[in-house]
């Protein structure tokens, strides 16, 4: 297993991780340590180039030190790839990158990420100490999931209230991506009484949730033109660019997946046509907060995980006022809401300002 360290202007460490004996070529960044080590899940997924996985993995790991931050987490941000279909992943792979993280010594946590398991988190714990996400071990935290979908779930309901009035029910999401996040997601939508619209590259998991979940099914593309009062982006990011913004039929946008808004004009965009944007760092951060109780060595995980939750839909709640009262992008609030904790540990957020 190779270690190659790339130059990043913004990232303390970037390295490139290559084997080419068991196929694999991946990256780890490391954004910020300045509120503690950081870290971020580790993901595999089809990338059209090199390029393209750095540009994510930098991308990512720049999200997790805004999430961590912003859920008042004595963490910072880092993330890992690898390149390539997940169906595709061998132990040989997992523990080689195992074993990069272990170089780290501590400096990045890895966990679960887009085309991980928890099982798969067992592998790479095989060489080294720094992952989150497992069973069976002190301070275990499993599996993130569910938790990170509680989150979204939350503070959908809180964009919902604020751009319509009224709760969930009989309302109408559009949700794309139906994996570990996304299916969690839908559950909680269809006890809320929601009514579902869903994608997702497996038909089969789009027919489970047209049979449990009396949802519609609908095509990759096509779920940018569906109409409906939110849009949830529950997959890869970058989704919401200059040409889905004109396609969309909603008035919400809040959905799991990270990095949504293609870059800062989207977001401009989103918001020139009345649509109100849940910023993804702030929804998406119920996983990470669920596996800082195994980096933190904290016992009770479950009080833990359900003040943060609270604090976080207090921060939502207020991000979106003050978007609202001074007629701002909300992504613009969140970002002047978390940049100052970037660079100390203190004052943190409270109740939300």
């Amino acid at each position: 297993m190779h270690m190659h360290p790339i130059p990043a202007s913004e990232h303390e460490e970037v390295y490139r991780v290559s084997d080419p004996e068991i196929g694999l070529t991946g990256f780890i960044a490391v954004h910020s340590t300045v509120r503690g080590p950081a870290a971020g899940g580790l993901r595999m997924r089809r990338y059209d180039s090199e390029a393209e996985a750095l540009r994510d993995a930098l991308l990512l790991s720049r999200g997790m030190s805004y999430k961590n931050a912003a859920a008042d987490l004595p963490l910072g941000g880092g993330k890992a790839v690898i390149m390539g279909d997940a169906a595709g992943k061998t132990p040989e792979m997992l523990r080689a990158m195992g074993e990069a993280v272990a170089r780290l010594e501590g400096r990045y946590w890895t966990a679960e990420d887009m085309g991980m398991s928890p099982a798969d988190m067992e592998v790479v714990a095989e060489r080294t100490a720094f992952v989150a996400g497992r069973k069976g071990v002190p301070f275990a935290s499993g599996d993130p999931s569910p938790v990170t979908a509680r989150g979204v779930y939350n503070a959908m309901r809180i964009a919902v209230r604020t751009r319509l009035g009224g709760g969930l029910k009989g309302r109408r999401v559009a949700l794309q991506g139906l994996g570990h996040v996304g299916w969690h997601l839908a559950d909680l939508l269809h006890g809320a009484g929601a009514r579902l619209v869903v994608t997702d590259a497996d038909a089969q998991r789009v027919a489970e949730a047209q049979r449990r979940l009396g949802a519609e099914g609908v095509g990759l593309d096509a779920i940018y033109d569906a109409e409906a009062d939110v849009f949830a982006p529950c997959a890869i990011g970058a989704v919401i660019n200059a040409q889905t913004v004109a396609r969309l039929k909603v008035s919400v946008v809040a959905g799991a997946a990270n990095n949504q808004l293609a870059d800062a004009a989207s977001g401009a965009a989103l918001h020139g046509r009345g649509i109100l944007y849940a910023p993804d760092y702030i929804a998406n951060a119920g996983g990470i907060v669920n596996a800082a109780t195994e980096i933190l060595r904290i016992g009770n995980r479950e009080g833990f995980v359900a003040d943060k939750l609270a604090a976080l839909e207090r921060t939502m709640q207020a991000v979106l006022e003050r978007a609202a009262a001074e007629g701002l992008p909300p992504e613009a609030v969140a970002d002047a809401t978390v940049e100052p904790l970037l660079t100390r540990t203190e004052p943190a957020l409270r109740h939300g300002a």
